[in-house]
């Protein structure tokens, strides 16, 4: 039984982090609904699941259907899949801000957004420059309570499994006890502690801007 009456509205449902989180977003008490914007349908189904199959660049379109308390995203992509830079920057910069926009509009006073750790809108990275950039554009809309979650490596199971990925994978778990004091940051992280810290910290929203760095994410 449901105990509170609340919408959470989860971008990014299929993806490693999403599809964590829309598991304990399903199973949790206090969403009554969960409404999830997402490409085509996605194999699920679940009495609280509301979902909408939307097409990205005519997000205009469904701004009504942004309606809710607390809005995650967990959109990203990289420039490999992406294939372009500006087709990069429309999933990790242009889609996160407009949703944030569009949901500050309807009243929506919850923002938790993943980006990644090293986000720097000042970065010569292009990667890192977008993601901070996007940050930092939230960052001016003022909604109520903002909260940012920067990760470090990723593990979990992934849908496309690159082999660099893989290995890379192997040698950061096999060194990361190596990483301490300030370099904790960087060891890789769960995409379900990821998932979970979202959820976590949505329960007990902060008023402002909120930033939490992968050693704190792990923490909580």
């Amino acid at each position: 039984m449901t105990k509170n009456n609340k919408t959470a509205i989860l971008l990014g449902a299929s993806g490693l982090v999403g599809s964590f989180l829309l598991d304990i977003l399903l199973n949790s008490e206090e969403y009554s609904s969960v409404v999830i914007f997402v490409r085509k349908e996605i194999a699920r189904k679940h009495p609280k699941l509301i979902e909408h199959i939307i097409d990205f660049d005519r997000l205009d379109k469904y701004a009504d259907l942004v309606q809710g308390d607390d809005l995650f995203c967990c959109l990203g992509t990289t420039i490999k899949q992406a294939k372009t830079r500006e087709a990069f920057k429309q999933v990790d910069y242009y889609y996160p801000l407009k949703f944030a926009a569009m949901a500050k509009e309807n009243g929506v006073k919850q923002y938790l957004m993943v980006t990644s750790i090293g986000a720097n809108a000042n970065s010569s990275v292009f990667y890192l420059k977008t993601k901070g950039e996007c940050e930092e554009a939230i960052k001016k809309l003022n909604i109520s309570s903002t909260s940012i979650f920067r990760p470090a490596s990723l593990l979990g199971p992934r849908k496309v499994v690159r082999p660099q990925e893989k290995i890379g994978e192997v040698v950061m778990k096999i060194f990361s006890f190596c990483l301490l004091g300030k370099l904790k940051k960087y060891k890789p992280i769960q995409a379900e502690k990821v998932a979970q810290a979202m959820y976590t910290v949505a329960q007990s929203p902060k008023a402002g801007f909120n930033v939490y760095e992968s050693d704190h994410i792990q923490s909580l």
